[in-house]
């Protein structure tokens, strides 16, 4: 499998301009910033590529843009391409047989995360200022943790997906990618369908224990710097340490059809979390059948290795079960908007380690996977906003952190970011000298 570099780091899979109109009004919100756009956002005029050439092949050009990419050019910033993605979004890992691997900028031997590959490079390697991508199951997470950049999946339905080609719809959302907070937060400004909330204070901050045992390094260290930095500026009081994994054993009541059926085959450590994950792909399954069956077994496409499972396996997906699998998001929402009310926070890892190395057998990946969507199913099922928010290198791998809020808390959460990010940096600086 190709590996793309060059001096686009193989980001993108077309290179154009599209500027604001010529009058607009001075002082925009994203004046002067540019920004690169996921393969699978529509384009008037441009054929959407979705990460496949036969996906191009057999669908005509747009006859529309997405809303979300002429707000941020109404907003004064300049697209200047579309990016590489997995194709038919379908991966967390941003490998792409046909187009080529994007090269992760801080890591070049590894995988730079998926779907939004392209995107997150693009930022990493300071080729734009910002990127748009998706997120369904961790498709801009991902990628800004294994590219050790800023990412943002709000919660769903707050960013308009229209004419953005669907992958589940029940848990797709947009999300963005950034070097710091401050364009993060300036992109969500301009994004939101929400009124700009003054900053607020955090009324308590979840640190599970049982989530960061689950990395594969370096454990302690990052929950030790997520401490230190929210004892410095919000006191020790506010700090909660609740085992996340018995919470929601005890108050998600449908998950106990599926606990059973995951803990023979554990590998992400957390049943309780496992059992979350494995509705959440159930459902996602579900709807990618119905969106893309008809496509998949009229033109038969050339997929990649996993992804060519993965689609196989949706298309097999039975109606079996759903019904729970729906009863069991509802009582994950509830449950985690009583444990973080309107301005708790929930601190987690992205995934579950460093990025995993390029060319890895689909099996070897597996116990990967299984961890990474014990922790990013918390948030897809919750229908609760994240941003990843990188902690710099440790050992010449990327590490970094996630926090969670309740669904209509974005606002907060990326003020949260803001507020926190010099703290983190420098708490994460004092822990990787020690470590050394």
């Amino acid at each position: 499998m190709e590996v793309k570099g060059d001096d686009d780091y193989g980001a993108f899979v077309e290179r154009f301009e599209l500027r604001p109109p010529p009058h607009s009004p001075p002082h925009q919100p994203l004046q002067g910033l540019t920004f690169a756009v996921k393969d699978i956002f529509d384009i008037s005029g441009r054929v959407t590529g979705f990460g496949s050439p036969e996906w191009a092949k057999t669908h005509g050009p747009a006859t529309s843009t997405s809303p979300v990419v002429l707000a941020a050019i109404d907003a004064g910033a300049v697209c200047v391409g579309i990016t590489v993605m997995d194709e038919m979004a379908y991966s967390i890992d941003g490998e792409n047989v046909h187009h080529g691997t994007p090269r992760n900028p801080c890591a070049p031997d590894r995988v730079p995360g998926g779907s939004s590959s392209g995107s997150a490079v693009a930022v990493a390697a300071k080729l734009v200022d910002f990127s748009l991508g998706t997120d369904t199951g961790g498709s801009v997470r991902v990628p800004a943790a294994c590219c050790g950049i800023f990412g943002f999946r709000p919660s769903h339905g707050i960013v308009s997906t229209t004419n953005v080609i669907p992958m589940a719809q029940s848990f797709d959302t947009v999300g963005w990618f950034a070097r710091d907070p401050i364009t993060l937060t300036r992109v969500g400004h301009v994004l939101f369908q929400l009124p700009i909330e003054a900053t607020k204070q955090p009324t308590r901050i979840v640190i599970p224990e049982d989530c960061f045992q689950c990395l594969s390094s370096p454990t302690d260290q990052i929950s030790h710097i997520l401490n230190k930095s929210m004892e410095k500026l919000f006191g020790s009081d506010i700090i909660n340490h609740e085992n996340l994994g018995d919470y929601i054993r005890h108050k998600v009541p449908s998950l106990g059809k599926f606990m059973s059926n995951t803990s023979e085959n554990q590998t992400s450590g957390i049943p309780s979390l496992a059992a979350i994950s494995h509705s959440m792909l159930r459902l996602q399954r579900s709807e990618f059948k119905a969106n893309h069956e008809e496509w998949v077994n009229t033109i038969k496409p050339n997929l990649g290795p996993g992804i060519s499972d993965r689609v196989s396996g949706a298309l097999s997906e039975t109606s079996e079960n759903i019904e729970w699998c729906r009863a069991i998001r509802t009582e994950l929402h509830a449950a985690m908007c009583a444990l973080l009310e309107d301005h708790g926070v929930l601190a987690i890892p992205t995934i579950p380690g460093p990025p995993p190395k390029l060319r890895l057998e689909p099996s070897a990946l597996e116990p990967y996977h299984a961890r990474a969507f014990s922790l990013l199913s918390i948030a897809g099922m919750s229908r609760f906003c994240q941003i990843n928010i990188p902690l710099g290198m440790h050992d010449n791998l990327p590490v970094s952190v996630s926090l969670l809020a309740r669904h209509g808390a974005d606002h907060f959460l990326l003020n949260l970011a803001q507020a926190l990010y010099p703290t983190l940096k420098e708490q994460a600086s004092i822990a990787w000298e020690l470590g050394d």
